[in-house]
């Protein structure tokens, strides 16, 4: 088993001065935290994996392809391989747990 705690995560992302943080990486998935502070700029690129997030802290919006929702804590996005995604408007520091599969290389 593998287990984990947010918070210790966010520290081990925070000392290695990175805003994301992968900390499973298996067969058919990877897991990482990924953090933006407000008013930081996303410079994600589209990704060759499904991916889903789960907001854990923060507010902001994203867009997917054409759409565009808010999300805060609690919020689930799922991004489909190959579409631009970014999460702007970012009001309240921004924590995100990130599911990549197959997994991100």
């Amino acid at each position: 088993m593998k287990a984990f705690r947010l918070d210790e995560l966010e520290a081990e992302r925070a000392a290695n001065d990175g805003a994301y943080l992968q900390f499973v990486k298996e067969r058919n998935m990877s897991v990482g935290l990924y953090a933006l502070n407000a008013g930081e700029l996303d410079p994600q690129q589209p990704h060759n994996q499904d991916e889903v997030y789960l907001v854990v802290s923060g507010r902001a919006a994203i867009t997917v392809g054409m759409e565009t929702t808010q999300v805060g804590r609690g919020s689930v996005v799922y991004v489909p391989a190959g579409v631009a995604h970014k999460f702007h408007h970012i009001t309240e520091d921004l924590r995100v747990m990130v599911v990549f599969s197959p997994p991100e290389s």
